[in-house]
């Protein structure tokens, strides 16, 4: 699957599994459910800093890329708050929950809407799948790691660099 188009489907998934918080009864299933996010947040977010941004910063197309490593950076904080907190459900969780989803889908529509448009133009169809395999087998290479959302908690101090 080519970079865009792996991407595009993450975020539609990601916001998905928020999607689904206000249906989820017990402090069990929103635990599991925030669970799953957190890890798909997570690679999600490593595979575009260690893969796709840095193959788009080579086409000067920076500054898009540090205002969404700032917001990585928003949304990193806001994981690891959320995997601190013991009760989903209880008020504080909910409102940085809402807050989560919230960033999440207005990072996602900023770079639909400015950032994957340059992309596309600027790179082959054969650089775009590349880029999406190398993506692919980051974001296995991490789960088979174990918990990809523990590491969130170590870069919150300052947005990753642009490589």
């Amino acid at each position: 699957m080519n970079a865009i188009d792996l991407l595009i489907t993450q975020h539609r998934a990601i916001e998905g599994k928020l999607a689904q918080w206000s249906e989820m009864v017990t402090s069990a299933a929103k635990r599991e459910l925030f669970e799953q996010v957190a890890e798909h947040l997570s690679v999600h977010i490593a595979s575009e800093e260690q893969v796709f941004y840095p193959a788009v910063k080579a086409q000067n197309i920076e500054g898009v890329l540090l205002e969404s490593l700032e917001e990585h950076l928003s949304l990193k904080r806001l994981l690891a708050d959320l995997r601190e907190l013991d009760q989903p459900g209880d008020e504080v969780f909910e409102a940085k929950l809402k807050v989560l989803k919230e960033q999440t889908e207005h990072h996602h529509e900023e770079e639909e809407e400015h950032l994957f448009p340059r992309v596309g133009k600027r790179f082959d169809p054969q650089t775009l799948e590349q880029l999406g395999r190398q993506m692919e087998e980051l974001q296995r290479s991490m789960r088979r790691e174990g918990d990809p959302a523990a590491v969130v908690a170590s870069q919150t101090d300052q947005a990753a660099p642009l490589q």
